[in-house]
């Protein structure tokens, strides 16, 4: 393979530069300085507005994330021309300088309207923040008028293992802090801001080619990816100095996620339309809450928590082979709308088993409340803990536990999609009809999806239970399912991190964007429209996904066919 510092011997291997204009680099070097001056001085006359920028020569945090986009710039211009110029083989500099520049644009828009907004106009915004908007205006314009390049494939691209490492580990503590100072933002101009910055820099990464060997790299060291996944998630709770509302969002975000990826089997791999998938959830949380010590549960067996996790995830399961059974011989639309049927007749059915429509099982539209906190092998979940000196609190102690259900699905998602019975799903889900001709067992694989994505469904919502302290049928409503769907969609059908950051995205932004109460949804439905327009493949998308929307692209048909014959090397 080629090392990323070997030079290129044919010329028809080399770089094809469009002519750039002189004036470029150095206009570029003139922004990134007076972004990063006019980081430094005051942007605002009242220090009451967005954490208060009013003091010269002590940046505060959304001061520090024009200089971190400015510093990126400056990365990519010696990129360009200068000591790194051995990288622009393959790093594209000009696209990632685009964005850059395009987000610290808006980035600086954004923040002089809010100050004209929050006080009593643009005569409060003080000369740091115009020097900021013109650096940024800067580098835009170098971005344009830098040339194009045309780059090596960044899979031929070879660094020392430990480089490949730190760069894993690089990104994750990233993603960490910027998920810490995101969530700490409690106002929404700030919120904004934060979002519009990680836009501009993820943007970049992904255009200027950084991601791309990150991805490479995560390929070639896939359990210290994991690993490191898995640690910046351990860690993320020791970050928030005790503060219980962000923990509560992560939990909920951890549920949503591993509900997402057992859902993710049926329509994902097996590509099964279930619009009421959310029931299989609140059964497990049913479940949960019968069998519980709560005053209003209905049940008098009273099992350890590890054996309610089982019947709650049997229950769901069971349920999925009776739904599936009669209504899996139907397929497309038709499956969607019985599955519709399906999770409005558990909702309905939640009501009436009150005792006066039926036994009385869940209390009807009272639900079960009071709900105690679970306390295994002597951990009481509901206690606050302090380690290393940082304050523990309930919803941490059950982010926890749901970060090792979520670490337990990946782990069958993944053992499943790479198995005999995957491949099964994925050749049900791409023609159906060819598939049964090649003698895979259509119904029986079908019926295992729905069995194996309501089992885990039925995990989480024990968890659930328990987390929320109470379970009602408004609970699990159709938009829950629909959320879940999207999810998916978003994140990128098939995949683990697409469908962890479609859960994350969806979960997360409602609940920080309370201030855009009534205009949520129409936000959701305005995203979902721009990501089917732009990126129907979702954002993190396997190869074959891609190509499927992307089917003049020669060179990932190539790709997506030696991964097949590996495949089918790897069966044999």
């Amino acid at each position: 393979m080629t090392d990323i510092d070997t030079p290129v011997d044919d010329i028809s291997e080399a770089p094809v530069a469009k002519p750039g204009k002189p004036i470029a680099w150095p206009l570029g070097l003139a922004g990134v300085a007076l972004v990063i001056v006019g980081s430094f001085l005051s942007w605002s006359y009242d220090g009451q507005i967005l954490n208060d920028l009013s003091i010269n020569f002590y940046p505060n945090g959304l001061q520090i994330l024009a200089i971190i986009l400015a510093l990126l710039s400056l990365v990519l211009l010696l990129v360009e021309k200068g000591p790194l110029v051995k990288l622009g083989s393959w790093l594209d500099a000009t696209l990632g300088l685009r964005a850059l520049g395009v987000g610290l644009v808006l980035y600086m828009v954004l923040a002089l309207v809010a100050i004209s907004v929050e006080s009593d106009g643009l005569i409060n915004v003080n000369p740091g923040g115009y020097v900021t908007l013109v650096g940024g205006l800067l580098i835009a314009v170098s971005a344009w008028m830098l040339p194009l390049h045309q780059l090596r494939d960044m899979s031929e691209a070879r660094m020392p293992a430990w480089f490949d490492i730190l760069s894993i580990a690089v990104l994750m503590a990233a993603l960490l802090f910027t998920a810490a100072y995101a969530l700490a933002q409690t106002e929404a101009w700030p919120l904004i801001l934060c979002l519009v910055f990680v836009g501009a820099a993820a943007t970049c990464l992904f255009r200027c080619g950084v991601m791309t060997f990150v991805s490479h790299a995560g390929q070639r060291h896939r359990k210290v990816l994991t690993l490191a996944a898995f640690a910046a998630a351990f860690l993320f709770p020791f970050t928030q100095n005790g503060d219980d509302t962000n923990m509560s969002i992560a939990g909920s975000v951890l549920v949503f996620s591993a509900t997402a990826m057992g859902l993710n089997i049926v329509v994902g791999l097996a590509g099964l339309l279930d619009l009421g998938y959310i029931a299989f959830l609140g059964s497990g949380a049913y479940v949960a809450a019968t069998l519980s010590t709560s005053a209003f549960a209905t049940i008098d067996w009273k099992p350890p928590f590890l054996i309610v996790v089982l019947v709650g995830a049997c229950v769901a399961a069971t349920l999925g082979l009776i739904i599936g059974s009669p209504t899996l011989r139907v397929s497309g639309d038709y499956l969607a709308i019985v599955t519709l049927g399906f999770g409005e007749i558990f909702r309905f059915s939640m009501f009436n088993l009150d005792g006066n429509n039926g036994p009385n099982l869940t209390n009807g539209p009272n639900g079960i409340p009071g709900i105690p906190d679970l306390v295994l092998f002597g951990f009481d979940f509901g206690t606050d803990h302090t380690v290393a000196g940082v304050e523990l609190t309930r919803n941490a102690n059950y982010y926890f536990l749901l970060l090792i259900l979520v670490g337990f699905v990946i782990l069958t998602f993944s053992r499943l999609n790479n198995s005999r019975i995957g491949r099964g799903w994925v050749a049900i889900r791409e023609d159906e009809k060819a598939a049964e001709a090649m003698g895979v067992n259509v119904f029986g694989l079908k019926l295992l999806a729905f069995a194996i994505g309501a089992f885990l469904a039925g995990m989480a919502g024990t968890v659930k239970a328990h987390q929320d302290g109470a379970v009602s049928p408004d609970q699990y409503i159709f938009l829950e399912s629909a959320f879940l769907l999207a999810a998916i969609v978003l994140g990128g059908m098939g995949t683990i991190v697409g469908v962890l950051l479609g859960a994350t995205i969806l979960k997360v932004l409602p609940e920080k964007l309370r201030f855009f109460l009534e205009y949520r949804l129409l936000l959701f439905g305005l995203l979902l429209v721009l990501m089917m327009r732009f990126r129907p493949e979702g954002l993190v998308a396997s190869r074959r996904r891609k190509l499927e929307f992307h089917e003049e692209d020669e060179a990932l048909a190539v790709a997506v066919e030696e991964e097949r014959l590996i495949a089918v090397e790897e069966a044999k």
